[in-house]
């Protein structure tokens, strides 16, 4: 970092400490899921988002007009576009957060962030580390941010329409005798190395509530890597993508065998609602319902 820079950014970082209304004593409190308790004396009005999903919640709940700073990968609403770009969820760009002079930043749960988040509280900037791994932390999520703006009642209307729409949409039951037998899903994430979904990624949800089987559903990783081989043992009768063409490993000679990949058995989505948990989840579920049924024909 040249000399400039640096003096900048220290500039910004004094000027942040002088401004905040820190995490001190406050009226609204919450518990977030690091396990720390944030207090604000009054509901944030200067929203930094660095997590798509928290962006989504953010304005579904009504908060949009708080948001002055988001990730370039917060690609929904459509009026998130008109907020300050601040750049990359993971390690971001302190200067560019501190230039919104947020009085919240909410940060993605994770290793990679976890010196971010020490050094904004250290300018006395109010932090939320939030996981956003799972379908239930849609309400968890819309719960903690509702308190944090000021829109905890339309948060809880939020959740009971979400929460109504999931019910709805959602396959019930197991495989019997009068059920159809569930398709087995693979959903890699990465081809080169081998990267799929576990048990810990909403995906995984996705896929069960649509009537489907994650076929690594055992792992409980929201991710993890995979072997070629326990791909191929595993047998899967689909593979995911969310690309309108065929997905880049059925490209490669090594998985040209692969029953799925020999068959062209792909399920194909498209859309951001299939990149993270949110009000939409409902939706994608019914369109990957629709993809199932489409790709076993």
């Amino acid at each position: 970092m040249g000399l400039t820079r640096r003096f900048t950014l220290a500039f910004l970082f004094a000027a942040a400490a002088c401004t905040s209304a820190g995490s001190g004593e406050g009226s609204l409190v919450v518990v977030d899921d690091a396990g720390d308790t944030l207090r604000l004396a009054a509901p944030a009005t200067r929203v930094v988002s660095l997590i798509p999903a928290s962006t989504e919640l953010l304005f579904a709940i009504g908060a949009g007009p708080q948001v002055v700073g988001r990730t370039r990968w917060c690609d929904w609403p459509a009026a998130a576009a008109a907020v300050t770009d601040v750049g990359d969820g993971i390690s971001p760009n302190l200067e560019a957060i501190v230039a919104q002079r947020p009085d919240l930043v909410v940060i993605y749960l994770a290793g990679g962030n976890t010196e971010s988040a020490k050094q904004l509280r250290r300018m006395g900037i109010p932090v939320v580390q939030l996981r956003t791994d799972l379908l239930e932390s849609v309400t968890r999520d819309a719960h903690i941010l509702g308190v944090l703006t000021g829109h905890a009642t339309e948060a809880d209307s939020v959740v009971g329409e979400f929460e109504a729409a999931l019910n709805a949409v959602t396959v019930s039951g197991h495989p019997d005798a009068e059920t159809p037998k569930r398709q087995t899903v693979f959903i890699p994430t990465w081809d080169q190395p081998i990267i799929t979904v576990g048990a810990g990624s909403f995906l995984d949800e996705l896929v069960t509530r649509a009537g489907g089987v994650n076929v690594f559903h055992d792992l409980p990783q929201p991710s993890a890597p995979v072997s070629l081989e326990s791909v191929f043992s595993r047998d899967p009768d689909l593979i995911f993508t969310t690309s309108l063409e065929a997905p880049k490993l059925a490209k490669l000679p090594e998985w040209q065998s692969l029953r799925a990949v020999r068959l062209k058995k792909f399920v194909r989505v498209h859309g951001s609602q299939f990149d993270r948990p949110g009000p939409r989840s409902p939706q994608a579920i019914a369109e990957l319902k629709a993809a199932l049924f489409e790709a076993q024909r």
